[in-house]
């Protein structure tokens, strides 16, 4: 079997435990990992302005996959090095269409460190922050209408689209139905909040770019993760897990389920395993 030179790993439900923490063990097991020369890669559905708490927390300072493959991201320099955004016209028209067909939606826009909401679309978390992990100022999210979010002149690299009150997986198969054809559709929690990505831009992609970059194989990634969003880079990867809590559809997808979950250190007694 070919060893292991890069190891991705989801953030929310899988590396991090439910209450948002890294712990001892799981920051041990990185830094294990460092020194015996595996490369590790956060790849995750969080923006850029989500990611410094965990940098902190985990000491990790090489890139990070975000936005679902959206963007390359910096965590030592906290900068953008890539970004693949939805076209301009092609989000106005796929919100038209799924605003005629399910017309409770709601939308938000991830728009490099910006984020915009409609009044309507209400928050499942509260972690915004104020500051990067270097003190500086991060925009506010902005409310405002629909179509003044869509004129905003940065590009969005994810759009999010809330059915309040539907079934998750029922929504996110609706939204598929309707434009999946166009964008990628996928999500990441538990609630009826489905992720909007261009056109073939997933964790796979930007995971697969990134470790053409590095010059490692395939072969040579191992993954892990626990939800929909996941499953494209648990397919890619030459090995994948997925954690014991993790989505049907994760479990299906990864070579190997894993017994722990995300609260019990799951990524941490992995990450020892593979060393």
């Amino acid at each position: 079997m070919n060893q292991v030179r890069l190891f991705a790993s989801d953030l929310d439900g899988t590396l991090l435990r439910s209450d948002g923490t890294v712990s001892p063990a799981t920051t041990a097991a990185l830094v294990e990992a460092e020194q015996a020369g595996v490369a590790t890669v956060f790849v995750t559905g969080r923006p850029p302005r989500w990611v410094h708490e965990v940098a902190d927390a985990t000491g990790h300072t090489g890139l990070a996959v975000l936005a679902n493959g959206a963007v390359l991201y910096d965590l030592h320099t906290e900068q953008v090095l890539a970004t693949h955004a939805i076209e301009p016209d092609l989000l106005v028209e796929i919100t038209e269409t799924l605003r005629r067909e399910i017309p409770a939606v709601t939308f938000g826009l991830e728009q490099g460190l910006n984020f915009g909401y409609e009044p309507a679309y209400l928050h499942d978390w509260q972690l915004i922050p104020t500051q990067d992990r270097v003190g500086r100022p991060l925009p506010t999210a902005r409310e405002a209408a629909l179509d003044e979010l869509l004129r905003c002149a940065d590009p969005t690299v994810k759009l999010l689209a809330k059915g309040s009150g539907l079934d998750p997986d029922t929504f996110m198969d609706q939204v598929e139905a309707l434009i999946g054809d166009r964008v990628t559709v996928t999500r990441s929690g538990h609630s009826a909040l489905v992720e909007i990505s261009a056109l073939g831009i997933t964790k796979a992609s930007g995971l697969a770019g990134l470790a053409e970059q590095q010059g490692i194989a395939q072969a040579e990634v191992a993954a892990v993760g626990d939800m929909p969003n996941d499953v494209p880079m648990l397919v890619w990867a030459g090995r994948s897990y997925a954690v014991a809590n993790a989505h049907t559809s994760a479990k299906q997808a990864a070579h190997t389920v894993l017994t722990e979950t995300n609260d019990e250190d799951a990524v941490a007694h992995l990450l020892t395993s593979l060393l």
